[in-house]
């Protein structure tokens, strides 16, 4: 049976099959220590949960309007209002299967056959695929190390072309944490407007963010740059609701129209349990956020001193999300039992197989001098996992 051509581009999620590869072993009674996933170790809320118990006991169980149940779009309107200082009315909001799924429904919609969409790189893995499924092509523009891998107002402009369609933003970013100052979106903005580019801004890590940095909406810099903005968001990483499957988008009244249209006949409605709980999360008490948060910085701050402290290592300080983007290039060229080590899928490779230690290679991200380790796991994880990693890594010629 033949394959359109679209399905025979996709390549699968390296994050997730390192995820299954890491739990099979645990399965098989290997002791692994897994920084390759990409959701808070900690709980759902429990007023969340019992929001949730409550829908199901009073029957809110049916098919709901296909861009979410009002209640829950007015707490998006209201939450962009507080937190990113954003006029929406609920006719611009779509709530889908997760921000994955928002963002599928956004490049569905703007983009097609000829168009070019700028991505920066390092990028979050499923951008690259979703792009290549509308039949546009992904133009990637490799942020440096010393620029705080974020690309520069230069490196945007010679990008552009008259086949630009859309540019990517994602602050706080997957895989590196960082984050987008005012001053670096600024500059962008007047090239975006300048070109009438439309920005597609994940901010689904918007609420973990460290060290007073803050965290701004390049939609919020002015009016022209709003109405050519469309916004990611959603409530699984912000309040540990990832298994609940609630992302959002938040765009001008044509484009979230085009957004609805797609999905009814696609998925329909999220589901109407998980919405109600999201409900409860944007609305409801915020202390498990912030108690999550402050963890995450400590962890942060842990493992990055005992990579920095690895000879042949390099880190950068991430100023959120919850993930560390060590450089390990030094090792490549150097050997482990007669194994050349070429690139981060080797050594990935090799610390799952000889260590039992799980991280994702930098080639996923469109990087392959680094490997992604998350923090959202616990300080007792970390120091195993990272003992290991320094142990292994001495033995390489």
């Amino acid at each position: 049976m033949r394959l359109s051509y679209r399905a025979a581009r996709i390549s699968p999620s390296p994050t997730l099959s390192i995820d299954a590869q890491a739990k099979k072993m645990k399965a098989e009674g290997e002791k692994v220590v897994n920084f390759g996933v990409g959701e808070p170790d900690f709980d759902t809320p429990e007023h969340i949960k019992a929001a949730a118990v409550e829908a199901i006991q009073a029957g809110l169980t049916k098919y709901t309007p296909v861009a979410g149940i009002e209640p829950l779009k007015k707490a998006i309107v209201n939450k962009l209002k507080v937190d990113n200082k954003l006029d929406f009315q609920t006719n611009q909001i779509v709530v889908s299967s997760g921000a994955k799924h928002s963002l599928y429904n956004t490049f569905q919609v703007l983009c097609q056959e000829g168009d070019e969409v700028i991505l920066p790189a390092p990028y979050w893995v499923s951008y690259m695929e979703q792009i290549k499924l509308t039949g546009a092509v992904p133009r990637i523009i490799e942020a440096r190390e010393e620029n705080g891998y974020k690309i520069t107002p230069e490196e945007f402009s010679r990008a552009v072309n008259e086949k630009t369609r859309a540019v990517l933003i994602n602050s706080p970013s997957n895989p590196t944490g960082a984050v987008y100052t005012r001053a670096e979106l600024e500059a962008l903005g007047e090239i975006i407007v300048k070109h009438n580019i439309t920005v597609i801004s994940d901010e689904i890590y918007e609420k973990l963010i460290y060290d007073n940095l803050e965290h701004i909406s390049i939609a919020s810099l002015s009016s022209e740059l709003k109405e050519l903005t469309i916004i990611i968001n959603g409530v699984s990483k912000a309040y540990a609701m990832t298994g609940w499957r609630i992302g959002y988008a938040a765009a001008p009244v044509q484009i979230a129209k085009a957004m609805s249209d797609l999905q009814s006949h696609a998925t329909s409605n999220a589901s109407s349990i998980a919405q109600a709980a999201s409900v409860a999360a944007i609305q409801g008490n915020q202390q498990p956020l912030e108690t999550m948060r402050v963890e995450f910085a400590k962890r942060r701050d842990y493992m990055l001193q005992r990579l920095q402290a690895i000879p042949g290592v390099k880190c950068e300080k991430p100023g959120g999300a919850f993930y560390l983007f060590p450089d390990i290039s030094g090792y490549f060229g150097k050997s482990y039992k007669s194994r050349i080590i070429n690139s981060s899928t080797d050594l990935a490779e090799l610390l799952l197989q000889e260590v039992k230690v799980a991280l994702v290679p930098g080639i996923a991200f469109g990087c392959d001098k680094n490997f992604r380790l998350s923090y959202a796991t616990s300080m007792e994880n970390i120091k195993e996992g990272l003992d290991r990693i320094a142990d292994f890594l001495v033995k390489i010629n």
